[in-house]
């Protein structure tokens, strides 16, 4: 991969992991019943998308790493 790419690979894990944050709030908003088994559901949904978040962060970083150390 080139230096392009891999920028373009950090910045995307970079919104990704935001855009898991707000989706795991979203979910866990949004998915709440009327029973506790459905509110539970969507906690534990909502907290599973939200623990992809420190992955894409981490992925992000490496990337940029990778990029910086690129010789084209």
């Amino acid at each position: 991969m080139n230096k392009k790419q891999l920028k373009t690979l950090s910045h995307l894990c970079l919104v990704l992991g935001f855009a898991s944050i707000i989706g795991s709030i979203a979910i866990w908003y949004f998915t709440g019943g009327t029973t506790p088994e459905t509110k539970a559901h969507g906690e534990r949904f909502g907290i599973f998308v939200g623990i992809w978040a420190p992955t894409f962060f981490i992925l992000s970083n490496r990337f940029d790493r990778y990029s910086e150390k690129e010789t084209v």
